[in-house]
């Protein structure tokens, strides 16, 4: 991967950027101690306010449509019909979508607050909008003008949005376990979803010990919470520009690529294990394998994070643990 990228799954992707100055060379009357910044940083212009907000707009839309979808009963109806012949459903899509929007919109602006913290040039959250069969989203991206080269900035945009994102839900799931039923196994079908630690621990408190043939139907805001924990999970990867990648590249330099190597054959053999379901670890591991694994360097590498930040290193390395599910989505045999 080109060093000058950062790519970032759900959330940060950087602009192109041309001419570059020499951070190291304080001459320069532009030079700064974090990053290598274009010559010239443009002033955000009107198009910087109106793309976010008409995407993430549409993307309100499509989560709404999605949300409202999962509750379709008719196996021959698409998305489309669904809507022309009710459109006031879209209204039962609401908990879904509010849930799910309220985690990527937090988890977004953990990154954007702490860049601004640092000093880092970087757009607003642009959401992805996607057809409304499923979840109505592709998640989102931020813009960065310049590369994060300062240990500490890189530690704490990486982990910034993980934990945002984690708090918020788990408050849902919480709350959206309240609202799932429980049901006998035998009335349930099609895909079923896998479930981390932190469901089945939360699942036992909220909803109890479940007897014997029975499982639970999840509420569409459980539903929602449980994206997020796998969208963090998916973050919190050790590869390349995704968070866990930032994460632990602050945390053990260039150990981090030995890392990211260890997980590419983990990945494949968990895509193998959801077949006939197209997992995203399938498509998690042929972008490490195109864009590369490693992280790119910063200019202070023997800088101190300090206690506080490796118990927080810990703490999203204990998140990942909790919110991983090693085969998300199957089919019951």
């Amino acid at each position: 991967m080109d060093d000058d990228h950062q790519q970032h799954l759900f959330s940060e992707r950087p602009a192109e950027y041309d001419r570059r100055i020499d951070v190291t060379d304080s001459r320069h009357p532009s030079a700064h101690p974090l990053l290598l910044l274009d010559e010239e940083i443009r002033a955000p212009g009107l198009s910087d306010y109106v793309v976010p907000l008409g995407l993430f707009l549409v993307t309100v839309f499509t989560t709404l449509w999605a949300g409202a979808f999962q509750a379709n009963t008719n196996p021959f109806q698409g998305p489309w019909a669904f809507l022309m012949d009710n459109p006031a459903a879209l209204w039962n899509g609401v908990p879904f979508a509010a849930t799910l929007l309220g985690i990527l919109v937090t988890h977004e602006m953990g990154h954007y607050v702490l860049s601004r913290m640092h000093g880092v040039p970087t757009t607003l959250p642009m959401f992805i909008p996607g057809p409304p069969h499923f979840i109505g989203t592709f998640g989102a991206i931020i813009r960065m003008r310049s590369p994060i080269l300062n240990r500490k900035a890189l530690f704490d945009i990486g982990v910034a949005g993980p934990i945002a994102g984690f708090v918020v839900a788990v408050a849902a799931l919480v709350f959206g376990m309240q609202m799932s039923r429980v049901v006998m196994v035998e009335s349930t079908y099609g895909m079923q979803l896998g479930e981390p630690l932190l469901l089945q621990g939360i699942a036992w408190l909220v909803v109890g010990p479940l007897p014997a043939g029975y499982d639970v139907v999840l509420h569409p805001m459980a539903f929602a919470a449980w994206l997020g924990l796998f969208i963090t999970s998916l973050n919190l990867i050790p590869i390349g520009q995704l968070d866990g990648g930032h994460v632990a590249y602050a945390l053990w330099g260039r150990r981090q690529r030995t890392m990211a190597l260890a997980m590419v054959p983990i990945l494949i053999v968990l895509g193998i294990a959801s077949l006939p379901i197209v997992s995203p670890y399938f498509l998690l591991a042929f972008m490490a394998i195109l864009l590369g694994l490693g992280h790119p360097p910063v200019l202070d590498p023997e800088a101190v994070l300090g206690r506080t930040r490796v118990w927080i290193g810990w703490f999203a390395l204990a998140m990942f643990v909790l919110t991983f599910s090693p085969v998300p989505f199957f089919f019951p045999k």
